[in-house]
């Protein structure tokens, strides 16, 4: 890179996030590492950056609250100036049958999963645009919003939705050269996924959980300069489970 590049990572306090946030400082990208309640993973995360001699900053709003979105991002775009890159990690999960799917648990996922792709970015597509230089949004899915899960009824809407607002999102910011693309994980292993009661060898393909760095790798290459020509597309991460 001829200059160091910023980048916002959402829900970088731990897992699929924190992996992430780190090897984007690897590649000298500046991180913003946000975090919603998590202060000290936010804090873990910034320390290792830190110890490679690299550089970022930590920032901590809620994504499902529109208003405190809008003022902490001001802010630190008032303070800093745009990001090159905004990568949408942060999410919920409230998994339940639809018959015991309580309002709440319906309600909470989609205001946090994808009511938080309208709350973080629309303050921040604008100065992207305004810059006249190339930018990049990654937005993170998952297998359930690419094929639907039991039991997930509302965690797949919302990532199912997420990849349609990429999409979409993609066509209107084309023509600004800010490429907008969506990376879908399957079985991770983070601790969402430490009590997962399923046989993963039988399910999945390769036979084994997916790890945080190689979901980091497909963002870190939709990142780079690389990837200028792709958008608009979905890259599942999940050692070939659809």
């Amino acid at each position: 890179m001829s200059f160091q590049k910023t980048i916002l990572v959402t829900g970088a306090s731990k897992g699929i996030g924190r992996s992430i946030a780190i090897e984007a400082a690897k590649e000298n990208y500046n991180v913003v590492i946000h975090y919603g309640q998590d202060k000290t993973g936010a804090l873990q995360t910034l320390d290792e950056i830190l110890t490679l001699g690299k550089t970022g900053r930590i920032l901590s709003f809620d994504i499902a609250n529109r208003a405190e979105c809008k003022k902490i991002l001001e802010e630190d775009l008032n303070q800093y100036g745009p990001y090159y890159g905004i990568v949408l990690n942060a999410g919920i999960a409230c998994d339940n049958a639809f018959p015991a799917l309580e309002e709440d648990e319906w309600d909470k996922v989609l205001q946090t999963n994808l009511g938080g792709f309208y709350n973080v970015l629309k303050p921040l597509v604008l100065p992207m645009i305004r810059t006249r230089q190339p930018g990049r949004i990654i937005t993170l899915s998952s297998v359930s919003g690419m094929v639907g899960n039991r039991g997930q009824v509302n965690y797949s809407a919302s990532k199912a939705g997420i990849i349609g607002a990429t999409k979409a999102l993609a066509l209107e910011l084309a023509k600004r050269n800010i490429t907008v693309n969506c990376v879908a994980p399957g079985i991770i292993e983070t601790q969402m996924t430490n009590n997962l009661e399923v046989e993963i060898e039988t399910i999945v393909p390769l036979r084994r959980m997916g790890q945080p760095k190689e979901v980091a790798a497909a963002v870190l290459f939709l990142l780079s300069e690389n990837a200028s020509y792709i958008t608009r597309q979905v890259i599942a991460v999940n050692g070939g489970l659809v």
